[in-house]
């Protein structure tokens, strides 16, 4: 998506105002963060689990798993797995999910970067509200070649399989072309039945999707990869796909061509939103808000770590519609994140949650 364009459709709130729209109108429509949660070392993830509505459960970098309980922190962590974990810039502990479930099935899994800077994805029970660190399990384990790229989203599809990705191995331009590889697990989006373990490629042709998340209404897949030198996206995948896709890396960076060489299998599956690094340079995938705020929802909400800025967008016949640069910034924005009753959030890498509805 060029400036230019951004620049019309960001008009879309103050036409609407020219128009008649009361104060209250414009307000149900927008986005409007608060702060929650302060004082967290280097948060980059919250999320919640359905059987506990008043609490929120925040990952931090270093390899730590805090509790956010009718939104005050505990001062016993969930996890603490700090010392495995190799942190620092693309690395340590980024996600957490939890079986489906979960408490009655009491498991929940993490992937992050162990101390010889590779990544293990590791399955723990909890009980009384906290982990058991005995009780770990290694689902998978990759020899990763660079410090960078390292994914680190875990989410339960709606077919009950635990999704996760892997960026293309690291350093620029994906030296050993692993991502359009078929062979190499790298730059690519994975599910695992975490039973027994048995892994599927999804979709190829990624870079480092720096998050990614599921509709909860309808299943649908929202990505975003982060880009190399020009360009950031978010990709799009209907819950009814139609086979292996393909979304381009590194034969193309987002819609744009980046090498001359044979595309892999799969359909090519170019980005619904893109951005240039006028406006960022490392894409925050997000959420589509399914709260109490009727005029927002359907809102698929994003942003970028560099310039804090946030954008949202409507998904209509497979295209973004209403595109529109929301009215605030988050600095270090690390992530988004879903409550039971499908308010939204955002993560500030400072140390701050914010909840991005009154």
């Amino acid at each position: 998506m060029r400036p230019l364009l951004f620049l019309a459709l960001i008009g879309a709130l103050g036409a609407a105002c020219a128009a008649g729209a009361s104060n209250d109108d414009v307000d149900a429509a927008q986005f409007r963060p608060r702060v929650v949660l302060s004082g967290l070392d280097q948060p980059v993830y919250v999320t919640a689990v359905r059987s506990e509505p008043r609490r929120l459960y925040v990952v931090e970098q270093r390899g730590v798993v805090r509790v956010a309980e009718r939104g005050r922190l505990l001062a016993r962590p969930f996890l603490d797995i700090s010392n495995l974990v190799m942190s620092g810039g693309e690395q340590g502990l980024f996600s957490i999910a939890f079986h489906p479930q979960y408490p009655r099935n009491p498991r929940f899994y993490v992937q992050y970067t162990d101390r010889g800077g590779d990544t293990r994805l590791v399955e723990y029970r909890a009980r009384a509200g906290a982990a058991l660190p005995g009780s770990a399990r290694q689902l998978f384990f990759s020899d990763d070649p660079y410090g960078n790229h390292n994914g680190g989203q875990l989410v339960f599809g709606p077919d009950g399989r635990l999704y996760f990705t892997l960026g293309d191995g690291g350093a620029g331009g994906d030296p050993e072309n692993r991502s359009q590889n078929m062979r190499s697990l790298f730059g690519k989006l994975l599910s695992m039945n975490v039973a027994t373990k048995g892994i599927k490629i999804e979709a190829l042709g990624l870079r480092n999707a720096w998050r990614f998340t599921f509709d909860r209404t309808n299943g649908d897949l929202y990505i975003g990869d982060v880009g190399q030198n020009e360009l950031e996206e978010i990709n799009y995948l209907p819950r009814r796909s139609s086979g292996l896709e393909n979304y381009g890396w590194d034969v193309y960076e987002a819609s744009e061509r980046f090498e001359s060489k044979p595309l892999g299998p799969g359909k090519l599956i170019f980005p619904v939103a893109e951005y240039t690094h006028a406006d960022g340079c490392s894409v925050t995938g997000g959420y589509v808000y399914r709260g109490s705020r009727a005029a927002l929802r359907g809102r698929y909400i994003y942003g970028d770590y560099c310039s804090g800025n946030v954008w949202s967008f409507r998904i209509e016949g497979g295209k973004a519609r209403g595109l529109r640069r929301e009215p605030f910034k988050v600095e270090g924005l690390t992530s988004f994140g879903e409550d039971t009753a499908g308010e939204l959030y955002a993560v500030a890498h400072g140390g701050s949650v914010y909840r991005l509805t009154p």
